[in-house]
């Protein structure tokens, strides 16, 4: 089976390890993986910011980019619902359109495609600590990638996985939200952490880059000690120091 990686923006320049853990993870299910060096951004920000002619441009470029793959997967329930928005960019366009269509019947967020497509719900991962799980907006939302990403953890060795409250409140991003409504953004991701910290865990998972740079961003500020990552990495883990 042939994947290739939709990286994200934030996962290219932040949350690296994410993405070799999801090559990796891949990889020993039996994937052989590739990466479209000419995949960029997705487009998501001036789409969800209501520009959507200079959208296009760049829902282009990915058309293009990922035209031959049999899969694509991402790390990023956000980003690869962009993809999903294509067809309605392109409704005015048929030609983009049916191509925006063909992209988004083969893409999939890393959980998504593990379960739904490999069939599979124990990757073999092994971490010991007590965790909690941020469920993101658009996954769960738009999405509707709710329940593989608690199946999957449910089956790693020594991890002890807390009930967050409330967890699918918003934690505050929502991309450029976080910068224009950035008062309401910050009220939002408080109340984030208050229930994580009710969790007593001692690390937060998450599936989006978004959502847990605005989480970790603001635990660090208020000098929490809860560790944050990627859930790729969790999944990856086979319980090395």
């Amino acid at each position: 089976m042939k994947v290739s990686l939709f990286i994200t923006c934030l996962g290219d320049l932040f949350y690296v390890n994410a993405g070799k853990a999801s090559v990796e993870l891949l990889e020993r299910l039996g994937c052989e993986v590739d990466f479209p060096e000419t995949q960029t951004c997705c487009g998501q920000p001036a789409y969800n910011s209501g520009y959507h002619e200079q959208t296009k441009a760049a829902a282009k470029n990915m058309i293009r980019t990922f035209v031959h793959s049999e899969y694509v997967v991402s790390p990023s329930g956000s980003c690869a619902y962009m993809f999903h928005e294509y067809d309605q960019l392109f409704k005015d366009e048929p030609m983009w359109r049916d191509k925006a269509k063909s992209l988004k019947a083969k893409t999939f967020e890393l959980t998504q495609f593990l379960t739904e497509v490999l069939k599979v719900e124990d990757v073999g991962a092994v971490f010991k600590g007590r965790a909690t799980y941020h469920t993101s907006c658009h996954m769960t939302r738009l999405l509707g990638v709710r329940e593989a990403p608690l199946k999957l953890l449910s089956h790693v060795e020594g991890l002890e996985l807390k009930e967050l409250p409330n967890r699918s409140d918003c934690c505050g991003f929502g991309g450029t939200f976080s910068v224009k409504m950035s008062d309401i953004s910050e009220q939002m991701v408080d109340e984030k952490v208050e229930h994580i910290e009710e969790t007593e865990a001692d690390l937060l998972i998450g599936a989006d880059g978004g959502c847990l740079m605005q989480i970790d961003g603001r635990m660090k500020r208020k000098n929490k000690s809860v560790k944050v990552m990627h859930i790729a990495e969790i999944l990856n883990s086979r319980g090395e120091a």
